[in-house]
């Protein structure tokens, strides 16, 4: 566990000086990147939808925020329809082609590939589902022409855009995926180094490739000439995969009611297995029977109650949650109330070993999980001037992806969200093993907020691959408990409890809280941190829109 947590961090902390957005009376975008909001924005000024906008937005970030997301990846979408308040999942992840096997990322010795060797392999790739899924919630909730959404961003590519300073540093950190050829030869000038912040960059291929979904639709990407460079790419080596054409036509987006529960006064939607969000609500329903709305975010026993949250949380997803088509997955063990009773029981008052899953009832017996996951994400939020919202949370997997570059964007390693290992030493199996057309477990939770009479409250998700429930939780106690706007809860210290680590942001908490949790048994470590969370979120306060972006990453909250 400590490995695969650790693996599921990277190193970028740095504060970018994100600010909130004036409130709004109509609209409002939060991204994260400028680039990307304004084309959200856009679109809703010409009379677009909250979904409308979406996939204005997963586009530009496909373009200057590569490393975290694009058409290549997958993602979670939830959408409240403020006409007959309801909540909708989409689910975009990726699936394994149907030539995957549960032994794929294991040596012909049985021991497993190092995260570096799978990542990069021609094995890591799931179908990617991020262009399907949104052209599915983009027909039903839709108003403007789908074609009409990806020109803006088209004609960016083809004249360049400007090199963010965020991208430009995980240019240099040295994860695998910097040093693959196709991610060298596109972000190396002419000159042989490699392009720094504020340089410009064409991508005329993404340009060809947006015009091409935007006549075509997903079919674009998921057959004909597209199709067949993806299948070749990752047929090359090392360790070439098996996607086949016929694996990428047979991709179906899946659509479903959110995920809801309550939480105190509200009710809080997620998307289902295998997502992050039964992890999210198991997370609230340990807190709403906890004293943590008493404890603000200067007192040290709210911070403990909510890592010790996080860990009989993650104790439980990373044993139970996989792809439910495959496997029993107990959300509704996980979620009942009197299960939830039983371990927030476990809390105390002083933080003990590393908890063990729990027992919910329909829980099958797996093993222990050898997921390692990292964060190469994105999150956004949007609401539209009829009072939809659309939460989504996108990625490529890692940094990068795989580094495989086809037609003028990267592809997903999002098959390395499965176990490693598919069994036990003693033969139990992991239930997030590989398996053929299956999904891989997410740590994604975009999460709708809404009042008892269905009315639109909050919406935010993030980044951070193992840690995104940790950092959805944390605006979610900041806004619903303590009160606080959603910039300043997004503002709040991290902190990921998993198992017996505690990564946080120590430098950033109040005076006396860092001591108050070591008297309670808990060593906040700063020496690397989570993915940068990322963030992005809007809540509505006495009739107007309140945007947050997170300032460990470049975004804005912007709204009219």
């Amino acid at each position: 566990m400590r490995r695969a947590f650790a693996l599921g961090l990277t190193l970028l902390l740095a504060a970018s000086g994100a600010n909130a957005a004036p409130p709004s009376d109509k609209a409002m975008v939060a991204a994260a990147n400028p680039v990307a909001v304004e084309a959200g924005l856009k679109v809703l000024r010409a009379g677009g939808s909250a979904v409308d906008a979406a996939v204005a937005v997963q586009v530009a970030l496909g373009l200057v925020e590569p490393q975290s997301s694009g058409i290549g990846g997958g993602a979670f979408l939830v959408y409240y329809d403020a006409r007959v308040h309801k909540v909708t999942a989409y689910d975009g992840r990726e699936i394994a082609p149907a030539g995957a096997t549960p032994d794929m990322f294991l040596r012909s010795d049985g021991t497993q590939l190092s995260f570096g060797e799978a990542v990069l392999s021609g094995r890591s790739a799931g179908v990617p589902g991020a262009v399907a899924m949104l052209s599915l919630a983009q027909r039903e909730h839709g108003k403007l022409a789908w074609s009409s959404l990806f020109e803006d961003t088209a004609q960016l590519a083809d004249s360049g855009f400007t090199i963010g300073p965020r991208l430009a540093h995980q240019l240099t950190t040295g994860s695998p995926e910097t040093k693959a050829p196709d991610v060298l030869a596109y972000f190396t000038k002419a000159d042989g180094t490699l392009v720094q912040g504020g340089d410009k960059l064409r991508n005329p291929a993404y340009a060809a490739t947006l015009r091409r979904i935007a006549a075509e639709g997903p079919a674009a990407i998921l057959s004909g000439p597209i199709a067949r460079d993806i299948v070749a790419r990752l047929a090359s080596g090392p360790l070439p995969g098996t996607m086949t054409l016929a694996d990428l036509a047979a991709y179906k987006a899946h659509e479903s009611e959110a995920l809801c529960r309550p939480y105190r006064v509200y009710t809080v939607c997620a998307p289902g297995a295998p997502s992050g969000g039964p992890a999210t609500l198991e997370g609230l329903g340990l807190l709403e029977r906890s004293d943590i709305a008493a404890h603000g975010p200067n007192d040290p026993r709210g911070w403990y109650v909510l890592s010790q949250a996080e860990r009989l949380m993650y104790a439980d997803d990373m044993r139970y949650v996989a792809d439910p088509a495959f496997v029993k997955v107990p959300v509704a063990g996980l979620l009942d109330p009197a299960y939830l009773e039983e371990r927030a029981r476990l809390i105390g008052d002083h933080a003990g070993s590393a908890p063990a899953p729990g027992h919910p009832a329909g829980a099958p017996i797996y093993g222990p999980d050898h997921t390692l996951e990292p964060g190469g994400t994105s999150s956004f939020a949007i609401v539209d001037q009829w009072g939809n919202v659309a939460v989504m949370t996108t990625t490529v997997e890692s940094l990068l992806g795989d580094g495989r570059m086809v037609d003028g964007f990267f592809l997903n390693n999002q098959l390395t969200d499965f176990s490693f290992s598919p069994k036990d030493k003693d033969g139990t199996p992991a239930a997030n093993a590989v398996g053929p057309r299956k999904r891989p477990r997410s740590s994604m939770a975009p999460t709708l907020v809404l009042d008892r009479t269905g009315h639109f409250v909050a919406a935010v998700g993030s980044p951070g691959g193992l840690a995104i429930p940790s950092y959805v939780l944390k605006a979610l106690v900041g806004v619903l408990d303590w009160n606080l706007s959603m910039q300043d809860a997004i503002n709040l210290p991290n902190m990921i409890a998993l198992g017996d680590i505690y990564i946080a942001e120590p430098s950033k908490f109040p005076p006396g809280v860092v001591d108050g949790l070591a008297q309670r048994g808990i060593t906040l470590h700063g020496g690397f941190a989570a993915e940068a969370s990322g963030l992005h979120g809007v809540i509505l306060r006495n009739g107007r829109l309140e945007g947050g972006a997170d300032p460990r990453r470049e975004g804005i909250a912007a709204g009219y």
